[in-house]
């Protein structure tokens, strides 16, 4: 019979013992890095010199016709 306490007392403390552990805590999960942004700006930078170029047009053909406008 002591034999059989004894291996219920160390099943009993190993099953306590494992109980007890946690499992490691994790890091929060980060967003992964946005890999199209090299992309859309190799995109977008054409398209947003292409708008500067059309301002600078816009602009120069106001000054003109103010230019004639005045002039008349």
């Amino acid at each position: 019979m002591p034999n059989r306490t004894a291996f219920a007392l160390s099943i009993a403390t190993l099953a306590l013992a494992c109980g007890a552990c946690s499992p490691p805590e994790q890091p929060p999960e980060l967003p992964p890095e946005p890999q199209a942004t090299q992309l859309r700006d190799a995109m977008q930078a054409p398209l947003e010199k292409a708008r500067a170029v059309e301002d600078a047009v816009r602009e120069a053909d106001e000054r003109r016709r103010a230019q004639l406008d005045a002039e008349e």
